[in-house]
This record gives structure tokens, C-alpha cells and sequence, in this order.
């Protein structure tokens, strides 16, 4: 590509007869010269500012890929945690009734051991009521006997 500097020092050769102007093509090399110089540096700016855009583009898709990997990391570990979790769940329901269901068998052991003791303490009863009655009855006809003696 043509620079700046190889306008500006650009030479032509010099004819005698029917030649161009020399300092009317030295005016248009010098506006040419600064118009192509704000051309040239405009161009290297872009060329500039394209190769940093372009190294940011890189930068952010870097980044993308390393968030998308990590989203899906992390919905994968909600996913484990959920199923951790149910799993859990369940363990704690299945000993829940486990235990609810030793707590039934052994209240039913202790209401029929109470109904044995009640039945126990029944019987003692009425043995102890037939005892009284014949003490009584013991009783009763002794005093009758001591009655009809004084008689």
C-alpha cells in the first residue's frame, strides 16, 4: 500500500512541451498527501480498533462457553441435590412408619397386659369378696350362736 510519505516524495519527471503545471501538481500531491494521511491513520485506527474488538469477541465467547458449562454444571448438581433429597425423603418417611408401627405393637402389648392385670385384679377381687362374705357369714353365725345361748 502506498504511505503517506511516498506521495509526498513522489517526483515526476519534467517535460518541455505540453507538461502539467509543476506547482499545480505540487498543490494536488499536498492536499492529496493530507487528505490520504488522514485516510492512512483512519485506517490503521480501524484496523486497530477491529483487532481489539475482535480480541474482545474472543474474550465474551470465552466466557459464554464458560458460563453455558457452568449452568450446566450447576443444573446437574440441582438435579443430584433434588434426588439426594427425595431420597432422603423417603428414608425418613420409611422410618417415620417403621417407627409408628413398633409404637402400635408395643401399645397394644401394653393395653393387653393391662387388660390381663385388670382381669388378675378382678379375680383377686372377687376371691377376696368371697372371703370377706364368708368371714361375715362366720361372723354372723357366731354372733347368733352367742345370741342363742344367752337366751
Amino acid at each position: 500500500m502506498i504511505t503517506p510519505l511516498d506521495i509526498e516524495n513522489k517526483k515526476f519527471a519534467k517535460q518541455m512541451m505540453n507538461g502539467y503545471s509543476v506547482e499545480e501538481v505540487d498543490e494536488f500531491l499536498d492536499e492529496l498527501t493530507v487528505d490520504y494521511e488522514k485516510a492512512y491513520k483512519e485506517n490503521s485506527e480501524l484496523k486497530e480498533k477491529v483487532g481489539e474488538l475482535e480480541a474482545s469477541i474472543a474474550h465474551y465467547r470465552t466466557i459464554e462457553g464458560t458460563l453455558q458449562s457452568t449452568l450446566v454444571m450447576a443444573q446437574n448438581t440441582a438435579e443430584e441435590v433434588k434426588n439426594v433429597a427425595k431420597q432422603q425423603a423417603e428414608q425418613i418417611i420409611k422410618e417415620a412408619e417403621g417407627n409408628a408401627r413398633k409404637s402400635v405393637e408395643d401399645l397394644s402389648q401394653e393395653i393387653l397386659m393391662k387388660k390381663k392385670e385388670l382381669e388378675d385384679i378382678k379375680k383377686q377381687f372377687d376371691v377376696y369378696k368371697a372371703k370377706m362374705e364368708a368371714l361375715l357369714i362366720s361372723q354372723l353365725e357366731l354372733l347368733k350362736d352367742i345370741n342363742n345361748e344367752d337366751m
